[in-house]
């Protein structure tokens, strides 16, 4: 346990420490894909493997949402239960001017450029994920995927 605590404070450590960059939504030059979910969610269960798989690409940072806001320990315990290997973030959905979802899996893609692309409703797959970012003209992100 005293493990995982590690692993989700060392992003901040460094951050505050200049280390490491927060991950932005804005113009940061790569694709992001974010992810709303929740413990309680059968769909967002099945697609968490798809997202982990996704988020080892160097070309597309996955974050995830916690719909229902947890912080803490008990964000740490769902985001553990589910096996969640990418980062989650605070709702951005103000930031972005967007209205905050209200369906699970809820994903939005958001272009190189800070732009929301598309908002997705229900869980989806890492090929179907690769393919709209394919598809949205994105220059950066290598289609291909599970190499």
């Amino acid at each position: 346990m005293a493990h995982r605590r590690l692993f989700a404070i060392l992003p901040l450590v460094l951050l505050v420490l200049g280390c490491s960059d927060a991950p932005t939504l804005t113009g940061s030059g790569t694709w992001r894909v974010i992810n709303y979910w929740a413990i309680w969610c059968t769909p967002c269960r099945e697609e968490i493997p798809e997202l982990n798989r996704l988020a080892l690409r160097d070309d597309i940072t996955v974050l995830g949402v916690n719909f229902d806001a947890k912080q803490g320990n008990s964000l740490a315990a769902d985001s553990a239960a589910l096996g969640i290997q990418f980062l989650t973030i605070d709702d951005p959905s103000a930031m972005l001017g967007v209205t905050r979802p209200d369906k699970l899996p809820t994903t939005l893609i958001i272009d190189p450029d800070g732009n929301l692309v598309v908002s997705l409703v229900g869980p989806q797959t890492e090929d179907g994920l690769a393919m709209v970012i394919a598809n949205s003209g994105q220059k950066n992100a290598d289609p291909r995927v599970g190499e």
